[in-house]
């Protein structure tokens, strides 16, 4: 049985002012190239689907995509595994699991062999079985979504606690005991070949210069040293940086695109494992996945530095760029500044600028009269960030946020 284990696709994202729906889908349409080039049984996605910033109509149209992407991989006898992810909306896809268990009542309990050709999305730790399309063999899948209270503290003890450090050891032993829990079930077999796909932080991978939007102090930590013997392949999502802990066969496949600038210099892929009736029979394989350069650009000098920047990315029109702008006033036009490297980069996603000589605060206490008020900081803030909108739709919104203003005072 051919799995490709991939993770972290968070459809329907966006970084700062740029929407990643094109990026995004287009990774997800080069892992269905995978799919048939590598003769893939199963797609095992571990979580994170779906982005939490994406809209109800973003969503409906990401599930159209998915139909149009997979339908050959489906009709073929493919079959696509998913888990939930600390970004997944727990309401829509508790929704989503019910009105798919509505359409096959029967399909998805614990330790059944569940039909190939169709998807199967765990909201809460489970197991199944799925028979390998030419062997006949069967392959135990444990799905286990990343641990929130909602998922895993079912109890009224587990979910009372008294800080977030109390949460977070309460969901670390829920976590292990339902696995625990998973192993000990009559229908498992311990002697089968058995995949985990798992969304969550395990000791001692390598995080990066960040995690996506979630602190090291809100994340949930478990203990893995035993998750080698346990299982044949493990299939971990939720760290974007691609890696192995402890054995090649427990791996972080890493997100399918670069999220933000903490990735920069990822190379993002999915990975290939080949599982028979005796468990692995081949060490993992990755394959590459191109992604979206993503960087950051310091602009100290305008005039200097924007025909140098003009000449050394003549092709960064599709580039994710962070700018940082410095500009003398009386010297360089700001305006002037912002349109000539909206040319060059056209998908900054954030810019923020500073004006060289401008005064810092002052330092004598009491000094009246020369600030600024919250409504003026605000109408000048706002001036600035739609100097390049058109004149119409710029004063469309300073009215509004005239009007509010007003309501404020």
């Amino acid at each position: 049985m051919r799995i490709l284990h991939t993770a972290d696709w968070h459809l329907g994202d966006r970084l700062g002012r740029i929407d990643r729906t094109d990026d995004l889908r287009k990774a997800v349409e080069r892992v269905a190239v995978h799919c048939k080039e590598q003769a893939v049984d199963v797609l095992l996605v571990a979580g994170d689907l779906f982005s939490e910033l994406a809209r109800p109509d973003g969503l409906r149209e990401t599930i159209r995509h998915w139909q149009d992407v997979f339908h050959g991989f489906l009709e073929g006898g493919g079959t696509i595994l998913t888990l939930t992810g600390n970004h997944d909306n727990e309401n829509f896809c508790q929704t989503l699991v019910s009105a798919m268990t509505l359409a096959s009542p029967t399909v998805g309990r614990p330790g059944e062999t569940v039909p190939p050709g169709r998807l199967y999305l765990a909201a809460d730790p489970t197991f199944i079985r799925l028979e390998d399309r030419m062997g006949g063999f069967p392959v135990q899948f444990v799905l286990m979504p990343y641990p929130t209270p909602n998922r895993f503290l079912k109890s009224d003890t587990g979910l009372k606690y008294g800080s977030p450090e109390e949460k977070n050891k309460h969901l670390v032993a829920a976590w292990a005991d339902a696995l625990r829990t998973i192993r000990a079930h009559p229908k498992y077999d311990l002697q089968a070949p058995a995949v985990l796909g798992a969304h969550v932080h395990v000791h001692g991978s390598s995080v990066g210069p960040s995690l996506f939007r979630i602190t090291e102090e809100e994340d949930v930590v478990v203990q893995g040293a035993e998750l080698p013997e346990q299982f044949d392949y493990a299939a971990l999502g939720h760290i974007h940086k691609p890696q192995w802990l402890g054995a090649t066969h427990m791996r972080y496949s890493g997100s399918i695109e670069r999220m933000d600038l903490g990735e920069q210099g990822d190379q993002k892929g999915v990975v290939i494992v080949e599982i028979g009736p005796d468990g692995r029979s081949e060490e993992p394989t990755v394959l590459p996945l191109p992604a979206t350069p993503i960087y950051e650009v310091v602009v100290l000098e305008p005039a200097d530095d924007l025909p140098r920047l003009k000449q050394e990315y003549p092709n960064a029109s599709g580039d994710l760029v962070n700018l940082q702008i410095r500009y003398t006033a009386g010297k360089d036009q700001l305006e002037d500044v912002l349109r000539d490297l909206d040319r060059i980069f056209p998908r900054w996603y954030a810019r923020d600028w500073k004006e060289t000589g401008a005064l810092g605060p002052t330092l004598a206490s009491g000094a009246g009269g020369t600030g600024k008020g919250f409504g003026e900081t605000v109408r000048d803030y706002l001036g600035q960030e739609l100097i390049q909108h058109d004149e119409v739709e710029r004063d469309a919104i300073l009215k509004i946020a005239d009007g509010l203003l007003k309501e404020m005072e």
